[in-house]
């Protein structure tokens, strides 16, 4: 039985890296495509509609595990070599776009005004921006992209922020599952760990620490966020 040294930390820490890496581009390339679902949810044209709900389906609806599973062998049965690293974030920017775009349609989503009190209502924990915005807008003849960039998306977007937060930490831990294809991020590498010194209690409670280290504080910042907002909203 080998002891832990510096070794096996900076292995560790060559997998947090990873896992850090992998959390990035996934967040990126799944909000930048998720902003494109939200408009798509929203859209006036009912087969944009049906085609984006689709696409959220399909990806809530199925475990993030067969979505790796899916996208790495079926890239391959298209006749594409392509690395582990790729197909993995290939895999995570579609599943954060579908659960990113649903977030922030829920913020975009007006609703009449009157519905209640303050005009606005609150969608699965997310509140929508008010109808009252839209149609001021509407009234200054602001054209559609200007309406979406200067008007509704900044309050979707902070509307939506505690929920985002929440599906940022839900993320970092799903990166975990990237090591079923062959990527060597935290878990994997603790994995690894684990059986080089036979030391699996110590080396995974080292592994659950630097996940708890990292979800922890964006957890208490997106509870600190959504507090705020129910004050400001009273």
């Amino acid at each position: 039985m080998e002891s832990i040294g510096p070794n096996e930390f900076f292995f560790l820490m060559q997998g947090l890296k990873w896992t850090l890496a992998l959390t990035v581009i996934g967040f990126i390339g799944g909000g930048v495509f998720g902003l494109c679902v939200a408009l798509a949810r929203v859209a006036d044209n009912a087969a944009i509609q049906r085609a984006s709900t689709g696409y959220i389906a399909v990806f809530q609806g199925t475990p993030l595990l067969m979505q790796l599973f899916v996208v790495y062998y079926g890239v391959a049965l298209a006749g594409l070599n392509v690395d582990a690293w790729i197909a993995v974030a290939i895999a995570f920017t579609l599943h954060a776009s579908a659960f990113l775009g649903e977030i922030w349609r829920g913020g975009i989503q007006a609703v009449p005004k009157g519905q209640t009190e303050a005009g606005e209502i609150w969608r699965g924990g997310i509140q929508a921006v008010p109808k009252g915005q839209t149609e001021a807008a509407n009234a200054l003849g602001l054209h559609y992209i200007s309406r979406m960039k200067d008007v509704v998306l900044p309050q979707a977007f902070k509307i939506s922020l505690p929920a985002t937060i929440g599906f940022l930490v839900q993320l970092i831990k799903g990166t975990s599952l990237a090591a079923i294809v062959g990527f060597v991020e935290l878990s994997r590498a603790g994995q690894i760990v684990s059986n080089q010194t036979f030391r699996p209690l110590t080396v995974f409670a080292i592994v659950g620490i630097i996940y708890f280290l990292i979800c922890w504080p964006l957890s208490l910042w997106g509870a600190g966020v959504e507090r705020r907002m129910q004050a400001n909203s009273r």
